[in-house]
């Protein structure tokens, strides 16, 4: 099927970013379909490897007002959502935003603040909007959390609970450059300036567009039964603790038709399910001790359950 007009600017979002991120085109789409998808994104990788130049570059594409909060260990809520200050001259409290107030939040290294950091995103994840000593704000459309993880071996990291944990749609990696990619990437010109020179692909607007699109996409009642199948597998199998929620099944439909869109169809398919399983589910399902890794694991699960 050829591309249609209204999917074509996803498209050149995806080249230009491949571009600047390169060799990382699968995890690429991961992201702008979690985006369209309407849920938060959660990079799990080692330092260097483009974590948070992926989330600059999404930004600029997307034409998104951007915040970067690098999260310490000292971190209070109050330097996410923000604060009231007494203004002398007015006579009273004046709330000043914290960077939580923007359309993508880069919460850079989240597993370095304490819980009760990380607890302040939690409303803001859930609901798009932030309760401040006692008043309810808004927070911009569309917003999008894109959180940087390192590995929770490295020295100074809070792993985050499975409340935080479940607030992302998707949980990705981005791993090393295979050879020819990082061999563009030494030669090449610095990704930071490459970035700067990057012009907005889409709006807001559009792109709002687009994610209604996404949710609008058929789903037939045979693909329902396969995912609830899919769900009840992990509900059932001894190898998890607690299987996936509702909420997993939700979201595992939504990046479906993320996915779907991204491949200009109107329609979605099993495939397009099996692509956003690993990332989609496998962070919701404790595990004890099993070393494989998350497309393994998802792939395990695919083998076990039949298609419709």
């Amino acid at each position: 099927m050829p591309p249609t007009p209204t999917t074509t600017p996803l498209k050149a979002v995806l080249t230009a970013a491949s571009e600047i991120i390169l060799g990382k085109e699968h995890q690429l789409r991961q992201a702008l379909a979690c985006l369209l998808a309407r849920g938060h994104l959660l990079i799990e990788d080692l330092p260097g490897v483009g974590k948070t130049t992926l989330a600059h570059t999404l930004a600029r594409l997307l034409g998104m007002e951007f915040q970067r909060i690098q999260f310490t260990s000292d971190m209070l809520p109050a330097d996410i959502l923000g604060i009231s200050v007494f203004d002398r001259e007015r006579g009273d409290f004046r709330f000043h935003p914290g960077p939580i107030f923007t359309q993508v939040v880069l919460a850079d290294e989240i597993n370095r603040a304490t819980p009760k950091a990380q607890s302040a995103l939690l409303e803001a994840m859930e609901e798009r909007q932030v309760t401040v000593e006692g008043a309810t704000r808004p927070l911009p459309q569309p917003f999008f959390v894109i959180a940087t993880q390192n590995p929770s071996h490295q020295i100074g990291t809070f792993p985050l609970p499975e409340s935080q944990l479940d607030r992302f749609l998707m949980r990705i990696e981005l791993g090393y450059p295979d050879r020819s990619a990082e061999r563009a990437l030494l030669e090449g010109r610095d990704r930071r300036s490459l970035l700067a020179e990057t012009q907005p692909l889409l709006s807001p607007e559009v792109l709002l567009a687009e994610q209604a699109r996404a949710a609008a996409l058929h789903v037939a009642a045979p693909l329902f039964d396969y995912v609830q199948a899919l769900i009840a597998h992990t509900r059932n199998a001894p190898e998890w603790k607690t299987g996936l929620s509702p909420r997993a099944g939700l979201g595992l439909i939504a990046a479906a038709r993320a996915w779907a869109l991204l491949a200009d169809r109107n329609h979605v398919l099993p495939e397009d399910v099996q692509a956003v399983l690993p990332a989609v589910a496998i962070h919701r399902l404790p595990t004890a001790g099993d070393a494989r890794s998350a497309a393994e694991i998802a792939q395990a699960l695919i083998e076990a359950v039949p298609l419709p």
